[in-house]
């Protein structure tokens, strides 16, 4: 039987392939912490749009609880993202992310699961995923130092916590008044940063406001943000907690996608990038997506 949120979650990781390629365009340089944090957090501020169309009404005590803690884990983990990006190099902060988070939500899902485990074929996925996922984003071994360890980590368990929250807000809230509200917090606690002159400063910099490409391109990359958190979410309030851990394991669909994305662009519009791509990284692609569809194929057979 096909899971309906393979679909969603693998349309999910296409918007977040083509919101990584768009943020790799704005962030030639390094990217500065609070205003990309801002920008991230005001754009989703959008999903109010949904408003008018659903029976919109206060949260539950419960359910408040779980989207405060979620908004507040998002924008850690968002934060200590840019900061490591801005210290290091991107490929090597975005391989120790996207590698420890998935054992960090299986054991996250244990615990909020009260020790239900997925079936033998499903963990067998998992782990060929989970290897697939490893090999598609590795592009250099990471210098390992404290602060780096320190910072990527600290990221990792925070997106860990918020898929894990993003669910549990699911459990005591409908999908949309959720993710709305969910939104609405995340604003709330961004827009925090525009009391310190310091952070407006930052936020409102001329590159940002001014420049009609990187506004271009900006928004574009959050606008595929945006549809990809949507269907992220929507794949999390479709599975049990259990399977979490897979839906995660899955962002090796994402790093193949912009592999080929990445690699078309170079090809047909060199101009707006032109990346140089050896034997060994696309044999390693290509390994990848074996290993990726052979996972796949575990989790709808059987």
């Amino acid at each position: 039987m096909i899971y309906s949120w393979l679909i969603v979650i693998i349309l999910a990781y296409l918007f977040f392939a083509f919101s990584s390629f768009g943020d790799k365009l704005v962030l030639a340089g390094r990217p500065k912490p609070k205003s990309y944090i801002f920008y991230v957090g005001a754009f989703g501020l959008f999903v109010v749009l949904f408003i008018p169309f659903i029976k919109f009404g206060l949260p539950t005590g419960a359910g408040l609880t779980w989207i405060i803690l979620d908004a507040l884990v998002r924008i850690a983990g968002l934060y200590a993202m840019y900061e490591a990006l801005e210290r290091f190099d991107v490929s090597k902060v975005m391989v120790t992310i996207g590698a420890t988070q998935p054992i960090f939500i299986f054991a996250l899902t244990w615990l909020f699961g009260k020790g239900a485990i997925m079936p033998a074929s499903d963990i067998l996925a998992f782990l060929i995923l989970f290897l697939a996922c490893i090999i598609v984003s590795v592009e250099k071994t990471p210098k390992i130092t404290g602060d780096y360890l320190k910072i990527t980590l600290f990221s990792s368990i925070m997106f860990s916590l918020d898929y894990v929250f993003t669910k549990m807000v699911f459990l005591n809230q409908p999908f949309l008044q959720g993710v709305i509200w969910t939104g609405i917090f995340i604003f709330i606690f961004v827009s925090i940063l525009l009391f310190s002159k310091s952070s407006r400063k930052e936020i409102f910099a001329k590159s940002m406001v001014l420049d009609k490409g990187v506004q271009a391109k900006f928004i574009l990359a959050q606008a595929c943000g945006g549809a990809a958190n949507f269907l992220q979410s929507f794949a999390i309030f479709l599975v049990p907690v259990v399977f979490l851990p897979i839906v995660n394991s899955l962002r090796g669909i994402q790093y193949a996608f912009l592999f080929i994305i990445t690699l078309f662009i170079s090809i047909f519009f060199p101009k707006v990038l032109k990346e140089g791509l050896s034997k060994r990284i696309i044999l390693q692609k290509v390994i990848s997506i074996i290993l990726i569809v052979i996972g796949l194929a575990i989790l709808v057979i059987y």
